[in-house]
């Protein structure tokens, strides 16, 4: 009977999609060791068991898995961002198409071809967006960076692989203004202290960066010092923001924005339109992936002109924005009206007149639709990582789309809501995965559904 602190060996079979590798003991139970890969021959120590199951680390590499590579990152071990920088980008995409082919089949039950997912072109420095909790270390020196996995542990980082550089001289920059200054910062567990987050935002295009400081109040001191330190050290600077958040809350940002310094928004180019992008705003993190993605969901709309596009989970109107010039008419419902008003904002950037948008929930902007008239030919959902849920589910079916087009950031909700879709007779008729988040554990898919009667 394996016990804790047990030193076995283990062969590694499989991988989580949590960014685990799984191997079985001899009498069949599984065992979840983080950082190992497929292929790996380990001696690994029991840390904990239950019934069927238990967790391990490696205690040693026996035989390196083919996959294996030495990670590229000093955190990579303690931060609770990436999970997969010990593999090869290649292994990662197939960890990632497997899981989403798993999930489609057997918790969707579904048989419809998953085709080859579509990998970032870039796998470090994509990210155009970063929120960095502030804290201090045990011995009180100011700490800026990542939780550690499943804790509120800010994991001290200089530079992240995944960000811009340009990111690390606002964390040093930000350093240096507290260092100089008795601004003190956030302590989570007492709701004391100033500074609680650095957010910062660029536009990969329009190469705009936006610094924004989330404060436990109404600002900092000497914030006329951080905006000199800024500007002579970020030529791209366009805009700073102080966010106050008083609330002892996990929320990041807070409900009011303060412009310390521009307009207090940046802009960036997605598939040749313009958006304005605030604090608040939804933006891909992946610019130039999120494209790719647009582009899949685009050709599985197949517009033609004539028909009514209907854009739920719109948020600020991104990917039915990028299509509306491919239909009759555009109609974003989102429940969020900030999100709205930038929707609309951003059509009107774009000079697009054929869209408009519902400040409503699903089941609201459905029975308004009715009321007008109107039906959608093409829906397309976009939901968060809960997923639509049986009752969306029905109230797209009722309105009776010739397609639906989903947009789903997790695998195992989307599998349970083609499920549904089917009992309705909407048919899977292809699902694409795309690697938005590469060395994350995070996978996007796309999928084509078709109303017409199984």
């Amino acid at each position: 009977m394996l016990q804790k602190n047990d030193i076995i060996p283990l062969t590694i079979t499989s991988a989580t999609a949590e960014g685990s590798g799984v191997g079985k003991t001899e009498d069949g139970m599984a065992v979840f060791v983080p950082q190992a890969a497929v292929g790996d021959v380990l001696r690994v120590k029991i840390l904990k068991t239950k019934k069927t199951y238990a967790y391990g680390k490696i205690e040693e590499v026996l035989t390196p898995s083919p996959a294996r590579v030495p990670p590229d990152c000093p955190h990579f071990a303690q931060c609770g961002g990436c999970v997969w920088r010990h593999i090869s980008y290649e292994e990662e995409c197939r960890v990632k198409w497997q899981k989403v082919a798993d999930a489609v089949t057997r918790i969707g039950g579904i048989d419809a071809p998953v085709l080859p997912l579509l990998p970032s072109e870039r796998v470090t420095r994509y990210r155009n967006k970063a929120q960095l909790p502030v804290g201090l270390s045990r011995e009180g020196s100011v700490v800026m960076g990542f939780y550690a996995f499943h804790s509120h542990r800010i994991i001290d980082c200089a530079d992240c692989a995944l960000q811009p550089k340009v990111f690390a001289d606002v964390m040093r920059i930000t350093r240096a203004f507290l260092s100089q200054t008795d601004n003190d910062v956030y302590d989570e567990r007492t709701g004391r202290g100033r500074l609680r987050h650095l957010y910062i935002r660029l536009g990969e295009i329009s190469n705009e960066l936006m610094v924004c400081y989330v404060v436990n109040g109404n600002g900092l001191k000497r914030e006329d010092l951080l905006l000199q330190l800024l500007r002579d050290g970020l030529p791209n600077l366009k805009t700073v923001v102080i966010n106050s958040n008083r609330e002892k809350t996990n929320v990041i940002l807070g409900a009011k924005n303060r412009t310390l310094y521009g307009g207090g928004t940046i802009s960036d180019v997605l598939c040749g339109l313009t958006f304005t992008i605030s604090p608040f705003s939804f933006w891909q993190v992946n610019r130039a992936q999120a494209e790719r993605l647009y582009q899949k969901a685009r050709a599985y709309a197949a517009l033609t002109g004539d028909e009514v596009l209907l854009d739920l989970y719109c948020g600020t109107g991104t990917i039915g924005l990028t299509m509306a010039r491919d239909c009759k008419q555009l109609i974003g419902v989102e429940i969020v009206p900030d999100a709205v008003r930038d929707a609309a904002h951003n059509a009107a950037v774009n000079s697009i007149c054929n869209a408009r948008f519902l400040c409503a929930d699903a089941q609201q902007a459905a029975a308004q639709l009715e009321s007008e008239g109107v039906r959608p030919d093409v829906v397309i959902l976009d939901p968060p990582r809960k997923g639509c849920g049986e009752a969306l589910v029905h109230t797209v079916a009722r309105m009776q789309p010739d397609r639906v087009v989903y947009v789903s950031c997790d695998p195992a909700t989307l599998a349970r809501d083609l499920k549904i879709f089917a009992a309705l007779g909407y048919q899977t008729m292809e699902v694409t995965p795309v690697d938005m988040f590469p060395r994350t554990a995070h996978v996007e898919t796309v999928v084509l559904l078709s109303g017409k009667r199984v």
